[in-house]
């Protein structure tokens, strides 16, 4: 007996809400309708899909299998319809984009109306997560990532270099005195990154720089945010090291240690093949090589 894609689609809904309710808010759909369907499919299947208790749903075995497959089919069906409707002439449709919170919020966020007074048409969608998300199963279009792709199958470029700054308060540094080399940092009050999902490769190097492997500095507080990191070092905290696309926020901030050797943070686009043609791709790429390369007021 062939499947329903009604059925399945409602099957996937309820699968990623973990609740019938949920799920038929998410479809228009009333909750006791949403229920028949699932056991509709249930029957058609011989296999329960769903264990069912007090607090919600969980998938079975059997569930977890059809539920694999089933996003990955909806989610490259997703993908064709974006190619196919895409506009011949100009770029248009739905363009995801995924990058850091840090990147996305200071540098990426002021500069996308520029995109879109150049392309109007497009809708972007901006998620930002200091993980990776999957674009193989079209979590996003496209990607901004400061480090290499790990993930198999995907095209990237590397669009650009970033520079770290060790940045203190004015109100601080009269108070604390201005380091003259790296060994005075360990008389400095240090503000770090939190060990949740780093954004950046070696984001800690401030704490470890001039001292043995295994003996980093502590930092006097740890901050998964580099916004966070930021209104830290404006309240006099301490130092850090912040990453210079963070541009104009950093104004205010003194600048230490200038000469220290620091990590550099290589920046990459990364989207799938079956995106290659997309228009909205490429328009978007070259908007940020444009922006990135100061060909862009």
């Amino acid at each position: 007996m062939p499947l329903d894609w009604d059925k399945l689609r409602v099957f996937h809904a309820v699968a990623e809400a973990g609740s019938f309710t949920h799920a038929g808010e998410t479809l228009a759909l009333s909750q006791s309708a949403v229920s028949r369907q699932i056991q509709a499919l249930e029957e058609a299947l011989s296999v329960p899909l769903f264990h069912r208790h007090a607090r919600g749903l969980i998938l079975t075995e059997a569930g977890e299998t059809l539920n694999r497959t089933v996003r990955d089919v909806f989610a490259k069906l997703a993908m064709t319809e974006a190619l196919l409707t895409e506009g011949r002439e100009r770029p248009a449709g739905r363009l995801k984009v995924t990058t850091t919170t840090g990147f996305g919020g200071s540098w990426l966020s002021p500069r996308l109306h520029r995109f879109l007074e150049a392309y109007p048409e497009i809708n972007v969608s901006v998620v930002l997560d200091d993980a990776d998300l999957d674009l193989a199963m079209r979590e996003a279009d496209v990607a901004i990532r400061m480090h290499a792709p790990r993930q198999p199958d995907l095209i990237q470029r590397h669009i650009a270099t970033f520079a770290w700054r060790v940045v203190g308060s004015a109100d601080y540094l009269k108070k604390q005195g201005i380091p003259q080399r790296q060994e005075d940092l360990d008389a400095h009050r240090l503000i770090i990154w939190g060990d949740y999902r780093p954004p950046v490769e070696d984001i800690n190097w401030l704490a470890e720089v001039g001292r043995r492997p295994g003996q980093a500095r502590r930092g006097t507080v740890e901050v998964n945010s580099l916004n966070g990191m930021l209104r830290a070092v404006q309240s006099g905290l301490g130092l850090a090291a912040l990453p210079d696309y963070m541009g104009h926020e950093l104004e205010g901030l003194v600048t230490v240690l200038p000469e220290l050797k620091a990590p550099k943070i290589n920046a990459y686009f990364v989207y799938p093949e079956e995106m290659r043609s997309s228009k909205r791709v490429s328009v978007f790429r070259d908007f940020l090589v444009s922006e990135l390369t100061g060909n862009s007021n």
